[in-house]
């Protein structure tokens, strides 16, 4: 009985695996490419467990996942630390290979205060890495109608937030704001949210753009108050321009915000779109121009603080 369900088992991965080729040969092709790729390490890895507990430090730790501590405040956004991205099938996940490894991994980060998540797209919010990061003191700010993904009872709170609500973690309060992206995880869940985030904590202000093409919707969060730190998105932009946004465009974008210093997100980790590894990060610097010193961190691993 046993090895029959086995082979039934085997056979259903199979029948998935072949109508999902017809739907979408060049995800299978790159797949087949990424089997006997290595993952990169990282060539720096922080250490938070050294961060004091004033100030505001941050590590990119790869793609949209950002750890940082505000004054004793830990917070994580989009954490992503599984191997691959996609879906789901008993031992195996149908999805892309990471480039480059996280800087840290899962037993090396502090416990988070709070998880903070863009939207639903699998390199945002990737399951096992949240399920592992499940704990009755660890709050999670989400997206409407993205809660449903995650398990609920296992956190100290869950929370969902639409465009212009706003809420309260601990010493922080987490405002949500519109971006041009979209939020469907499996293409007919059109009905789940994407966000923006404006984190406030005590003399800090942080903005996490989330992913988001180009928009003018920045420029209604600039208040007479800069943003310590801007967290945009530079990646995956050739071909879906019309869905995430150029490194010039990000950097446009953080600067119609007010912000004063730039952590450019969303690439060196996963293969999603057709330009170069170093392209985004070498566009972003040629934004900057003059102003490089406002770039805190290029690298997977890096560290920032601001006393």
């Amino acid at each position: 009985m046993l090895r029959r369900s086995l082979i039934g088992g085997a056979i259903g991965v199979a029948g998935l695996g072949a109508l999902t080729y017809r739907a979408a040969p060049a995800f299978w092709q790159q797949y087949a490419r990424e089997l006997g790729r290595p993952i990169l390490n990282p060539s720096e890895h922080p250490d938070p467990h050294r961060w004091l507990d004033r100030g505001l430090y941050a590590a990119w730790l790869g793609h949209a996942t950002m750890l940082l501590k505000v004054d004793g405040m830990v917070i994580l956004t989009d954490p992503v630390f599984s191997d691959r991205i996609g879906l789901s099938l008993g031992p195996f996940t149908l999805g892309l290979k990471r480039l480059t490894a996280p800087a840290l991994k899962l037993a090396g980060i502090p416990r988070p205060d709070l998880i903070l998540l863009s939207h639903a797209h699998m390199d945002h919010i990737d399951l096992p890495s949240l399920r592992a990061l499940e704990h009755p003191k660890t709050s999670v700010i989400t997206a409407t109608k993205t809660s449903d993904l995650l398990r609920v009872n296992r956190y100290a709170s869950v929370t969902e937030l639409a465009w212009g609500e706003r809420t309260r973690a601990g010493a922080a309060e987490i405002r949500a704001f519109e971006v041009n992206h979209w939020g469907a995880r499996m293409r007919s869940d059109t009905y789940r949210g994407y966000n923006g985030y404006v984190i406030e904590a005590g003399r800090y202000r942080i903005l996490f753009g989330g992913d988001t093409a180009n928009t003018d919707l920045f420029r209604n969060l600039r208040t007479s108050r800069s943003y310590d730190l801007a967290l945009m998105p530079i990646g995956a932009y050739n071909p879906w321009i019309y869905y995430h946004c150029t490194p010039e465009q990000a950097w446009r974008m953080g600067n119609d915000a007010g912000a004063e210093f730039f952590i450019p997100l969303h690439h060196q980790t996963f293969q999603l779109s057709r330009e170069p590894f170093s392209e985004p990060i070498e566009r972003f610097h040629q934004a900057a121009g003059p102003n490089l010193d406002r770039v805190a961190i290029t690298r997977i691993g890096q560290e920032f603080h601001i006393a």
